[in-house]
């Protein structure tokens, strides 16, 4: 009986590199794809693929080395687990991207030989990938760990207080109105395309923050999604009822950073509706604003000493204070998404100003559906 491989994926933008990876790995087996479903993409990436589930399953079936394609009928990581199933295989193969730790257990428990390939390029042609044909911008999003609302000065105005942001590398295609500063970024890529500019770090955000709030703007947005385009690694800024900090610190320690990549899970909610609005009602306070810096400081402290359970313990603190001045955040079916996860969270929040976008959570180990990011470790320029 002929060997099978397995392969899974996406295969949007269907180019040279599946092509070479998906015949390298028909050299072991016949081979059978499972591709993931419009569905689950979304709920991985947050974006639909370019190409719907029925015709990237066409291209694929259209490949001489492919014996059969078909769709995942799962979600999350996982989602092809039925289709292993059935089809029994000798071999996983998967590509160095697409390796997790995961798979290789599910691997291990079926009897299934597990393969990792390098991404090669076939002969004389350029590497490729989905994501660089897609957009080749390396103008970075943000993420707002803690403090949120304080870089507003009707909040800070209350009490002074912290904001921490980190630099995402844009290895997803998050999208806009999900609380990753894409309106920011949008602003930055009309101005500078595709990197950020040479020049001093704190003017580089100045001119951005000036840029998306031109005067006469009635809702400004807050500098902490400028800065925390444009400053790399982690970052604490101080408010103190300006639009402005008055003191940025900044952490490159690889230490910090890459223990950050390992406990951060993004798991995708959708964007925002279009009507949504944090500030339809508000309830802001001095005890309010209060309560928010001490959570944001408090995640400072756990970050630094690395302590994984405070950090998760002031995480959630800083959301519930968030959520106890702008109680439209956050709803009932965010509340039950939170409470799936409970099990295996350490600290729970909604990306910006929530409504939507991510749940963040903080965990030791493996989130099912949720994607992790990338800091980013240096001030990247033209």
């Amino acid at each position: 009986m002929p060997r099978k491989a397995f392969v899974s994926g996406t295969f949007d933008l269907l180019h040279s590199g599946h092509v070479a990876f998906l015949t390298e790995a028909a050299s072991h087996g016949d081979l059978y794809v499972s591709v993931g479903n419009d569905e689950c993409v979304f709920r991985l990436k947050g974006r639909y693929p370019v190409n719907p589930q029925d015709e990237r399953k066409y291209l694929l079936d259209s490949l001489r080395c492919v014996r059969e394609c078909r769709i995942s009928r799962g979600t999350g990581l996982l989602d092809f687990v039925d289709e292993l199933r059935d089809v029994k295989p000798d071999v996983f193969v998967v590509n160095e991207d697409g390796a997790h730790e995961s798979k290789a257990q599910l691997c291990r428990e079926m009897g299934i030989e597990y393969l990792v390939l390098r991404r090669l390029p076939h002969g004389g042609l350029p590497a490729r990938s989905t994501t660089a044909l897609r957009d080749a911008c390396t103008i970075p999003f943000r993420i707002d760990l803690a403090g949120g609302w304080l870089d507003q000065p009707f909040v800070s105005c209350h009490h002074p207080g912290p904001v921490l942001t980190i630099s995402i590398e844009p290895t997803h295609a998050f999208n806009n109105r999900s609380g990753m500063a894409s309106s920011t970024r949008n602003k930055a890529i009309e101005l500078w395309r595709t990197a950020l500019p040479q020049g001093n770090k704190e003017q580089v955000a100045k001119v951005l923050f000036s840029y998306e709030n031109p005067p006469g703007t009635r809702e400004v947005a807050g500098s902490q999604d400028a800065i925390g385009i444009v400053y790399p690694g982690l970052n604490r800024l101080e408010y103190n009822g300006a639009y402005w900090p008055y003191a940025i610190e900044s952490v490159a320690d690889e230490d910090v950073l890459g223990w950050l990549e390992r406990c951060l899970h993004l798991v995708p909610l959708g964007p925002r509706a279009a009507e949504f609005s944090a500030l339809a009602e508000t309830r802001v306070t001095a005890d309010g604003a209060r309560a928010l810096a001490a959570a944001a400081s408090d995640c400072w402290t756990a970050l630094r000493a690395l302590d994984l359970a405070a950090f998760g313990r002031a995480f959630t603190a800083s959301f519930d204070a968030q959520v106890a001045m702008f109680p439209n955040m956050a709803n009932q079916a965010i509340y039950d998404q939170i409470d799936a996860y409970r099990g295996i969270a350490l600290g729970w929040k909604l990306s910006g100003a929530g409504g939507g976008g991510y749940l963040i959570l903080v965990a030791d180990g493996f989130v099912p559906d949720a994607i992790q990011v990338r800091i980013r470790r240096q001030y990247a320029v033209f």
